[in-house]
């Protein structure tokens, strides 16, 4: 059986904008989908529903077959070097969830697919997250199916948002991603979208997309289906 690819894109904005789309005719170039991961808010005094171009791309890409995932509230940093959701309780989760939810609704961008900020999230989170109707999150490690309480093992590979972006590291995302293609897994790589302005990031995220295909890796986005959509790795 083949594996799969899953490219994500965070930090979408209108300071990112060209960037990103860019780099997405260089996915749409190859045939393959992009998750975009969105947050109402994001740091810097960002705030997604004041964008209307932003907003029109993102609803224009998700028709075109791409994923909406939503990436948080506002990235508050709920504790030092810790991401929004990393330790929240479910009250306090819920409340997030509920705000975000509620934006991204009003946008036309609404979504039952979830990740968070630093891809890590409580088990108070992950008890707020199907009470508020979220189907899949996307966690460091796995995807988990929310409905059927399943996981299936897969490490994002990422560039930004907590990940580190030197050239040694872009290099190791490479070999690392061709690794699990090579094993028939699903390789998971991301990019914060304020990086994909600089060619070693930008070509590491190719590369990595080049050599999944090589390797037969079929190109799909976060999603959520009445039976499994995703392999466990190999």
């Amino acid at each position: 059986m083949a594996g799969q690819l899953i490219v994500s894109i965070s930090g979408v904005s209108d300071r990112t904008i060209g960037d990103v789309a860019d780099f997405r005719a260089r996915l749409d170039e190859r045939g393959v989908p992009a998750s975009f991961l969105v947050a109402p808010r994001i740091k810097g005094g960002y705030r997604l529903d004041r964008d209307r171009d932003t907003v029109g791309w993102l609803v224009d890409r998700r028709a075109a077959g791409d994923a909406i995932v939503l990436h948080g509230y506002d990235e508050a940093a709920t504790k030092q070097r810790r991401g929004e959701f990393a330790s929240l309780p479910a009250h306090e989760a819920n409340l997030r969830l509920m705000a975000a939810d509620r934006v991204l609704e009003h946008l036309g961008l609404r979504t039952r697919l979830f990740a968070a900020p630093g891809w890590n999230v409580s088990p108070g989170a992950l008890t707020a997250l199907p009470r508020n109707g979220f189907r899949l999150v996307a966690g460091l490690s796995g995807i988990t199916d929310l409905v059927r309480g399943q996981t299936v093992r897969a490490r994002v590979l990422g560039i930004g948002e907590g990940f580190l972006t030197e050239p040694w590291w872009c290099r190791t995302l490479v070999l690392s991603a061709e690794r699990s293609a090579r094993r028939e897994g699903v390789v998971r790589v991301a990019v914060a979208a304020r990086h994909l302005r600089r060619s070693g990031p930008r070509q590491a995220m190719l590369d990595a997309v080049d050599l999944a295909l090589l390797h037969s890796c079929v190109p799909t986005v976060y999603t959520w289906l009445p039976r499994p959509a995703l392999t466990d790795a190999a």
